[in-house]
């Protein structure tokens, strides 16, 4: 028997009012049969849970009756950032944290609050992750969660898209960060191991946690630098990746109906540059501007999404290669000339 889950048996009946066997059963994840002893034991232990017979009927708190016990563990406490996304909270191994966290600040609120905020609860949904792709496997996620917070050092195997691919890093990790459903982790880093560590000194680094191969935490510590601020990082790391990112640019001419899809098939940056550089070519609605570029594999790629509103003017090779990929398009399709 959890001393834990007669506290959240409680906590149900002072957050909820009345509520069947049933129904705690259900919110707690144990058996009709578990509910039923738990609340025998509450009445055992002095708290007034009467009983209410019949259709519509259960358990509740003698009026006026308010418990104090509210205080919440060192795990509640730190799962209370994502108490409003459940995923990240389940990634994070926080799932089980975050409810009774949940269910701790809504019975300590008084009635009408309480109220509120249930309410609130019911219109608004977070979902992390973007369109059009699964979710990644991150078996290693709740491993970066203990070192970080415990400081503890992690020998791990990494899979990055470089050669060699696969590399071994000793990871002193700072901080995760959740982007677009996707958890990466910031941490001071040194190639080798712990037998044969580097002579280099550990520089922050950002590593996908989904790319981890295998990870080991060791019973290293390490001190988190002072000065060091999680955001600030992160700020600074994705305006580098942008800077990195486009290494070239492209002029392009859209039609009307490509400038209105541009928003779903390129990225944003590439979008701000249209509507900065836009001009007008002909009197058909089409544009002309320059936008950013990646390598021209990619752009040809991510052009290619327009079909046939979008012409590339500019540079030859860009221009060259999406005609070569719509010719081989053409002749696996068994197409030879114009109809």
């Amino acid at each position: 028997m959890s001393a834990g889950r007669l506290l959240s048996v409680l906590l149900l009946l002072q957050s909820r009012g009345r509520m069947s066997a049933r129904a705690i059963a259900e919110e707690l994840g144990v058996s009709v049969r578990t509910a039923y002893r738990d609340v025998e034991r509450l009445q055992g232990a002095g708290v007034p849970v009467c009983a209410e017979p019949g259709r519509g009927g259960g358990y509740r708190l003698l009026d006026g009756y308010r418990t104090r016990l509210t205080g919440m563990t060192e795990g509640e406490a730190r799962a209370l950032l994502f108490a409003g996304l459940p995923d990240a909270a389940a990634d994070l191994g926080l799932a089980a944290e975050v409810s009774a966290a949940r269910l701790k600040l809504l019975a300590a609120l008084p009635g009408g609050a309480r109220e509120e905020a249930a309410r609130t609860a019911t219109v608004f949904h977070v979902d992390a992750p973007g369109w059009y792709r699964e979710p990644e496997r991150t078996p290693y996620l709740p491993l970066f969660v203990d070192a970080t917070l415990t400081q503890r050092v992690v020998e791990a195997r990494y899979r990055r898209w470089r050669a060699p691919q696969e590399v071994s890093r000793r990871l002193r990790p700072y901080g995760l960060v959740l982007k677009s459903g996707v958890w990466y982790v910031v941490a001071a880093t040194e190639s080798g191991t712990a037998t044969a560590p580097a002579k280099a000194p550990a520089k922050a680094a950002t590593y996908r946690v989904a790319q981890v191969l295998d990870a080991t935490l060791s019973d290293e510590r390490f001190d988190r630098p002072r000065d060091f601020e999680l955001g600030a990082y992160w700020a600074s790391y994705l305006a580098d990746f942008e800077a990195r990112r486009y290494t070239g640019t492209a002029t392009i001419r859209l039609s009307p109906r490509g400038r209105r899809r541009l928003p779903d098939n390129v990225a944003p940056e590439v979008v701000r540059a249209v509507d900065a550089t836009a001009t007008a070519v002909g009197g058909d609605g089409w544009v002309e501007a320059v936008v950013p570029t990646e390598s021209t594999m990619h752009a040809c790629g991510e052009l290619l999404r327009l079909g046939v509103d979008v012409e590339v003017v500019a540079p030859a090779a860009l221009r060259r290669a999406v005609a070569d990929t719509v010719g081989a398009l053409a002749r696996a399709y068994g197409v030879t000339g114009r109809a």
